[in-house]
């Protein structure tokens, strides 16, 4: 099977998560990742009242479209793309 990277927004910061189990939410697990990488250090202090704050404004995004909080990740690589960084 062959898997291609989308491609990445301009003025943006993807952000890669490999999973080993599926998540029924992303709001927490994008979070611990931000907070866990060191490209980002915008990101990586982010509140919790921040980033949900991206999700209300459209800024999270996942194969081009829009992101909720409540959006299920899937088991594998996720490529997340955060606007504006």
């Amino acid at each position: 099977m062959n898997t291609t990277e989308p491609t990445r927004p301009a003025n943006s910061f993807r952000m890669t998560l490999t999973l080993e189990y599926p998540e029924s939410r992303m709001d927490n697990t994008l979070l611990n990742a931000l907070r866990e990488q060191d490209e980002n250090e915008a990101l990586k202090n982010i509140s919790r009242t921040q980033l949900k704050d991206l999700f209300t404004n459209k800024k999270i995004m996942i194969k081009g479209q829009r992101a909720k909080s409540s959006s299920a990740l899937a088991k594998g690589v996720t490529h997340v793309d955060i606007l504006g960084f």
